[in-house]
Parts: C-alpha cells; sequence; structure tokens
C-alpha cells in the first residue's frame, strides 16, 4: 500500500483504526426500500433521498459510498457532505451480464481512477462477481480487477475491492451453501493475488469462515458487509468477524432500508430516530 493509498485507508477509519462506512450507492434496490412501487420513484426523488441519507446518518460516520450516477457531485457540490465524512466513490453500474453462466460487471460509463478524484473522492469501490471455482488469476475478471487496481494506484487512488460470490444456475441450494464458506476465502485470495490493497466481502458464515478468510487475505485489510440482513443480525456477523481478523464494517440496507420515504419529512424522523441510533451502535461493535 503506498502512503497516498494508507491516507485513504485512514479517513475511511474510525480513531481506533478500523474501517467504517456507510454503503449508499444502491440504485434499484434504494427505489425498492422507498416505495412498492420502484418504478414510480424518480432519479431526482432518489438523489433527494440519498442526500438526506448523508445529511442525517452519514454525516455522522467516519465515510460514505455513493455512486457518480445520482448522487454525486451534488451532495459535494451542494455542501451537503460535511468535511469530516470521507467519500469513497463506487465504480460500477448497475446490474451484470451473465456469460456463459458466469456474472461479470461494468464500471459507469466515463468512470476512472482520475473522475474518482474530479468528484472529491477520498476512495474508491468497484465491485466484481467471482466463483473462485471456475475463474483464477488468468481469467477475465481476474484481468479486471489487476488493471483497475493498477490505474487507481497510479492515480494516487485507493480501490476496494468488493466480492460477491454467487450460486450458478445448475448448483443447488444445498451444494452452494456447503460451499459458500470456502468461496469467500478463495475469492479474497485470488483478489489479493491480482494486488487488491482492501476487500469488502460477504460474511462467510462462521467464526471458521472469518478465520479462513482472514488468512487467505494474509495482511490485506478486509470489511463485512451487511447483504441487506436486520440490524441485530449485522452485528453479531461483525463481532465475530472483528474478533478473528476482520478491519470493520460497511453497511448499507441493514442501517437504513426501513429509514427511507419518499416524503422528505417522513425520512428525516425515520434516519434520526431509526438508522443513527444503529450507526452508533455499529460504531461501538466495530471498535471493540
Amino acid at each position: 500500500m503506498t502512503t497516498i493509498e494508507r491516507r485513504g485507508l485512514s479517513a475511511i477509519s474510525t480513531p481506533g483504526g478500523r474501517m467504517l462506512i456507510v454503503a449508499a450507492d444502491q440504485r434499484n434496490s434504494m427505489k425498492a426500500v422507498m416505495s412498492d412501487a420502484p418504478g414510480e420513484v424518480s432519479t431526482a426523488e432518489l438523489a433527494a433521498a440519498k442526500a438526506d441519507l448523508v445529511r442525517y446518518l452519514a454525516n455522522n460516520a467516519p465515510a460514505i459510498l455513493l455512486d457518480p450516477e445520482v448522487a454525486l457531485p451534488a451532495v459535494v457540490d451542494d455542501g451537503v457532505l460535511v468535511r469530516g465524512t470521507s467519500l469513497v466513490v463506487g465504480m460500477d453500474a448497475s446490474g451484470y451480464e451473465t456469460v456463459d453462466g458466469l456474472r461479470y460487471t461494468r464500471l459507469v460509463p466515463g468512470m476512472t481512477a482520475r473522475r474518482v478524484r474530479e468528484l472529491g473522492g477520498d476512495a474508491a469501490k468497484m465491485l466484481w462477481y467471482l466463483r473462485p471455482d471456475r475463474q483464477d488469476a488468468g481469467s477475465r475478471v481476474a484481468a479486471e480487477m489487476r488493471e483497475l487496481i493498477e490505474a487507481c494506484t497510479a492515480e494516487g487512488v485507493l480501490l476496494i475491492v468488493e466480492l460477491l460470490t454467487y450460486r450458478l444456475k445448475d448448483e443447488t441450494e444445498q451444494a452452494y451453501a456447503a460451499a459458500f464458506p470456502t468461496l469467500v476465502a478463495d475469492g479474497a485470495r485470488l483478489a489479493v493475488a491480482c494486488g487488491a490493497k482492501v476487500l469488502k466481502l460477504q460474511y462467510p458464515g462462521s467464526a471458521e469462515g472469518c478465520a479462513a478468510v482472514t488468512a487467505a487475505a494474509d495482511g490485506v485489510p478486509w470489511a463485512v458487509l451487511s447483504a441487506g440482513v436486520d440490524h441485530e443480525t449485522f452485528l453479531a456477523q461483525v463481532a465475530t468477524a472483528m474478533a478473528h481478523g476482520a478491519g470493520g464494517a460497511m453497511a448499507g440496507r441493514a442501517l437504513w432500508k426501513d429509514s427511507l420515504s419518499v416524503s422528505p419529512d417522513l425520512r428525516r424522523d425515520y434516519l434520526t430516530k431509526r438508522a443513527l441510533p444503529r450507526l452508533h451502535e455499529l460504531a461501538a461493535v466495530v471498535d471493540g
């Protein structure tokens, strides 16, 4: 990790040196929790909701993860994001394509490491779907990782590598569940081999799974993502992960999924009375 990347890691961490990021780069899934008919939520309404999420919740956290399609650059240009909260810019576009049964994400059009800087980012995040039992260091996804990691390093941008494993079309739920912890750990190992400096990973299911991920990461800090589980479940997962080598948490829907509304007044009430106390509880777990 370069000196400037270390500064980026410090910027997204608590005073105790643990990563704590409010994830709000979702687009379609955020619309879905704002309305029973997400198609009726306009881009302007979504942008307003993201601004309020920053205003009433994320400004109390070390960092916020936002997208460059809806939220940025407005929350910076309009002065919504306070000086003490760092900005992580999400580089991945919504959705994925499937090729030969494997999922592939893509960059938001025009998104580069330089653009992260232009948007005021202290760090960047890119999501890759990964099946390390089908994809190795010579695969397309590994090449994509290496290329973007190298580009971000050259630009002086810390890149958080987010990995999501998934069930294949011809795979039973039981087989996938059995393989899941190993897939998370092997995915971390592959990303580190590709040069990843920070990882954002699914909870691997147990204390043993977390220890295996930590070993696979080989000194690279990793944060556990919330994956939409309820708040109490996520707190327990984070506590277990932190006790077995994780370096922090990146929480989205576990914090705010029941606190967004099309109504600005309801959003303010829900975010301050529901989501903010959860953030404080999560911070206490992260810092131990």
